[in-house]
Order: structure tokens, then C-alpha cells, then sequence
């Protein structure tokens, strides 16, 4: 694994989990934030042949494309700051393990989600509605630290229907796994 690139960990695979019960057959999918590229391989293997994978850091990019390295045909590769690159493109299916630790400054671009953990994903969910299309599904994990809550509400005032579909308790947090589809 190359320096730099999160490891896959209990929130990947409990994403990784979800996204390999949907059916992707079809589907134009997001892996926002890529790092290692576990998501992208669970989109793959749930049956996605057009996948976009997204990070800041080249690195994981470089990661991505090496774990992923049998199946690079059906992925798209883009270094990007959330949907500052693929302004133009809209997508069926997107999930997102974004930086959720809330920390006084953003030392780690991959762990790091500023004062309340947030930073990251507020910032995407105000860019989230000009890259779906009605039915779109997006998984997103969050952090009881995050206010999943809020979280929700921002969603559902933006079309979605939300529900948590998964998640995992820590001595100190405990992570979900929001799934929410779009309906105009």
C-alpha cells in the first residue's frame, strides 16, 4: 500500500457490506474519495461496469488503480476535490466514506472532518444535488460525533428518502451507514 492512502478499516468494510447488497447492474457509480479502492471493487463486484473514482491525493488514486488493477477497464479514474473536476456528470449510485473525525485543524485530508467532523461532508451534500438523477442512491457513513441526525434532515429537505442501514458501536462513537434515494 502506498504512504499517505487510508487503510481500509471497520468503516470501509462496513460500507464495503452495504454496497455489495445493492444491485449496480447499469448503474453509473461514484466511489467518492476512493483511497484504496475497496469501494470501488464492492461496486464492481455488485455488478457496476461504470464507476468514477474520486480522491484529493494522487496517491490514493495510484492505490485505487493497483488494487483494482484487474478490473481498471470499468473504472475511471479522476484526482479531484469532490465533484470539483466531473462538474458536468450525474450519477445512478454514490458512496461516500468521508474524513468524519472532528479535529481543531485538518492535518489528515483522509481522517480529518474540521471542528465538528463535518467540514468534508457538509461541503458535499451542498454539491450532491446537481450530480443525481431521480432514484439515485447514496450510501454515506457518518459518525455519532457528525450529528447524523442533521445529517438526515439536510438530506430529506434536498428530496431524499433516508434510513440507516447498517452500523457499528466503539467505545467512544458509533458509525452508520446512511442510505438515501432520490425522489423528485
Amino acid at each position: 500500500m502506498v504512504d499517505e492512502v487510508y487503510s481500509p478499516e471497520e468503516d470501509s468494510y462496513l460500507i464495503e457490506k452495504c454496497i455489495l447488497e445493492e444491485n449496480l447492474t447499469n448503474k453509473k457509480c461514484l466511489d467518492m474519495g476512493t483511497g484504496s479502492g475497496i469501494q470501488s471493487k464492492a461496486m464492481y463486484k455488485a455488478g457496476a461496469r461504470n464507476i468514477f473514482a474520486i480522491d484529493i491525493n494522487y496517491k490514493a488514486l495510484f492505490a485505487s488503480q493497483k488494487n483494482n488493477h484487474e478490473i481498471t477497464q470499468s473504472i475511471r479514474f479522476v484526482e479531484s476535490d469532490l465533484f470539483s473536476k466531473i462538474s458536468n456528470e450525474k450519477f445512478d449510485f454514490i458512496a461516500f466514506n468521508p474524513p468524519y473525525v472532528p479535529s481543531g485543524k485538518i492535518k489528515w485530508k483522509d481522517l480529518d472532518g474540521g471542528k465538528k467532523g463535518r467540514e468534508t461532508i457538509d461541503k458535499f451534500l451542498n454539491q450532491l444535488p446537481n450530480h443525481i438523477v431521480n432514484g439515485s442512491i447514496l450510501l454515506l457513513l457518518v459518525s455519532s460525533l457528525n450529528n447524523p441526525d442533521e445529517i438526515i434532515d439536510i438530506l430529506e429537505n434536498q428530496g431524499f428518502i433516508t434510513k440507516i442501514i447498517n452500523s457499528k458501536k466503539f467505545f467512544f462513537e458509533e458509525i452508520f451507514v446512511i442510505r438515501a434515494i432520490y425522489i423528485k
